[in-house]
């Protein structure tokens, strides 16, 4: 079975993410908007080198999907994007990815650290059961029907 541009009869939400973030040069957008504060057109593109029509592509379904606003231009010939909530949350994906890049396909050592500004302390994400308490192990993390799956099952 050949993989389609959507994956709109997926009842996952992984999925779903991915029809707003999932293109080449998504992710990496978002990242310098979060970490690099990059927010013109002409900062992406120069910072990034990829081309125009994509990085426009890029941007203005971000606005649609509310991950971004667009700023008229006040000295510039581009607009401005500003990340909402919607887009400032995926810093913690981003900073995952971050990580898994660097344990399994960064040979020469992670190319940046996150940091905690107030006292240079690495960052590093931890999955917390919200009953317990615990730090599950991966191989004691299982799913199970939340209330959007009776929707299309």
């Amino acid at each position: 079975m050949a993989l389609g541009n959507t994956y709109e009869s997926e009842n996952c939400s992984a999925a779903r993410a991915l029809e707003v973030i999932g293109e080449r040069w998504s992710l990496l957008i978002i990242r310098d908007a979060l970490f690099r504060g990059t927010t013109r057109f002409s900062d992406f593109q120069r910072d990034l080198g990829l081309a125009r029509n994509v990085l426009a592509s890029r941007l203005d379904g971000f606005v649609e999907a509310g991950l971004m606003t667009r700023r008229p231009p006040e000295n510039g010939a581009y607009h401005e994007y500003q990340l909402t909530r919607k887009g400032l949350d995926l810093k913690p994906a981003v900073i995952a990815l971050t990580i898994w890049g660097d344990r399994w396909a960064a040979p020469n050592g992670p190319p940046i650290i996150y940091r905690h500004d107030a006292c240079e302390g690495e960052i590093e994400l931890q999955l917390v059961c919200n009953k317990c308490g615990e730090q599950p192990a991966m191989d004691q993390i299982g799913v199970t029907p939340g209330p959007g799956f009776a929707v299309t099952h």
